[in-house]
């Protein structure tokens, strides 16, 4: 993928994290501590369970906590760890926040040592492998703290006031939950109402209608879409959904569970037909399989393209940008109705959660851990959030008396829209490989270029599918 550099500002932390599509190879590392979670790191003493004290800290332990300094920065989580000290107070200066781009490299020694921190945000370039860390059994399971009271209602365990699709994202085919996924990421077609209303023309809701639009916009020397080729794992932000409205949310169960023939389903072909028509009929902006993602995000908020296939993150990335034009009034659009014989409605939309939260099986104070995060899934916690990074939270709430900006506001009301009709498709958590290198890279990319027929493209997918099915050293998932 290429150094860290190229990723800077976000450096794909929420792609990176919602859909671990960019990992440095960690098999070796947490193969080299598997066995070490006894390390010389003995655990604290419980504390006394209590109403204020649910989950019985040791009030006068310490708490280590490592957070991946991306675009959210660690200011949140630092706000957080004040609201900690204040409840444990003999914690005091114990309780330590520190962060850094490099999570792998920062944490392999300790993992290696068996004295990782209570707490990691493991995300961004470094993000290590889910799965690898799941399979060697390096994880804490958080079902504790799911079953806790909530910070705001007692009444309500912490597991009830999660957005959907939250808790399965850290599951990986079994009961226990993992990772504990803060915020929360709506993906979609992305768009600019202001540049829309140039054309005189509104989100279109069927494909007929976005072919029409893009027919109009090519003959005022605008593209229709661009994406970034040099990563094309984008183009599945859209293209999931669209596959799922098409032939249903079962297609996408059955591609996540690496069954035979999976990419052979009708909905797939007709969804790679649709992108594909884009590429040939020119809708495409031209030089889009050489751009990285914030070239095709800064030629798209340029007015060079309507459309993008991408995550709320954009808000944020492309902020400069977009302030530049006043009456961009930036939106999200659910995939168009392909025909009248869709399984699921329009709005139908891929969402869920992103920046990936841990607690080390061998952490010293996995309470304080999971307290922590209690603390930070609070609607005081959660709005904080909000405001200061402009992202939805995986606590559902804490928007009300929130000014939202127009993308923020956008997705908000897609979720609502959607209702039941989100998907959250795992392929990309539980499979990084295949879902970035050969689907995204080897398929995808060389499809929306020219350089495959969307056939040809099905074909060689599933043979990746296949292989990885095959794969004994790859552990399986299922939902």
């Amino acid at each position: 993928m290429g150094s860290t550099s190229e990723f800077n500002r976000r450096d794909l932390v929420k792609r990176a994290a919602a859909l671990g599509i960019v990992a440095v190879p960690a098999m070796s590392v947490l193969s080299a501590c598997a066995g070490a979670s006894g390390g010389g790191n003995d655990k604290v003493a419980k504390g006394t369970k209590s109403a204020k004290n649910p989950l019985a800290v040791n009030e006068s332990a310490g708490l280590d906590v490592v957070i991946f300094d991306g675009g959210f920065g660690d200011k949140y989580a630092k706000d957080a760890q004040a609201e900690y000290v204040k409840a444990f107070p003999k914690a005091g200066g114990k309780v330590k926040l520190s962060s850094t781009q490099k999570i792998q490299s920062t944490l392999q020694p300790r993992f290696n040592g068996g004295n990782p921190p209570d707490l990691v945000d493991n995300s961004g370039a470094e993000q290590m492998d889910f799965g690898t860390l799941v399979a060697k059994n390096q994880l804490s399971d958080l079902t504790p703290l799911l079953d806790a009271p909530s910070v705001d209602d007692p009444a309500k365990k912490v597991r009830d006031t999660l957005r959907p699709g939250v808790i399965e994202m850290g599951q990986f085919g079994g009961k226990e939950t993992w990772i504990l996924y803060y915020a929360y990421t709506v993906y979609g077609v992305w768009y600019s109402r202001g540049n829309l209303h140039k054309l005189d023309a509104e989100y279109p809701e069927t494909w007929d209608d976005m072919l029409a639009l893009c027919a109009k916009a090519k003959k005022k020397g605008i593209a229709g879409w661009t994406y970034p080729g040099k990563y094309p794992y984008y183009l599945p932000f859209s293209l999931y959904p669209f596959i799922a409205k098409i032939g249903g949310a079962e297609v996408l169960r059955r591609i996540d569970n690496l069954e035979p023939n999976a990419w052979k389903d009708p909905a797939v072909k007709a969804a790679f037909d649709a992108y594909y028509e884009l590429y040939k009929k020119g809708y495409v902006l031209k030089g889009s399989p050489g751009l990285d993602h914030l070239q095709s995000q800064k030629a798209w908020a340029d007015g060079k393209a309507l459309f993008i296939p991408n995550g709320s993150w954009v808000e944020n990335e492309s902020a400069k940008q977009i302030a530049a034009n006043p009456h961009f009034d930036l939106a999200v659009g659910a995939p168009s109705s392909l025909s009248a014989s869709d399984k699921m409605p329009f709005g139908t939309i891929w969402a869920s959660g992103g920046e990936p939260y841990i607690v080390p099986k061998a952490a010293r104070n996995s309470e304080g851990g999971m307290e922590l995060l209690r603390i930070m899934l609070s609607k005081k916690s959660a709005q904080n959030f909000i405001k200061q990074v402009s992202s939805l939270c995986s606590f559902n709430g804490g928007t009300e008396g929130v000014t939202l900006p127009p993308g923020l506001s956008s997705a908000h009301t897609a979720l609502q829209k959607a209702g039941s009709n989100i998907v959250n498709p795992r392929l990309q958590d539980w499979y990084v490989a295949l879902q970035k290198e050969r689907i995204g890279v080897g398929a995808l990319g060389e499809m929306m270029a020219g350089r495959m027929t969307p056939d040809e493209a099905i074909q060689h997918i599933q043979k990746y599918a296949d292989d990885t099915r095959g794969d004994s050293s790859i552990k399986k998932y299922k939902r």
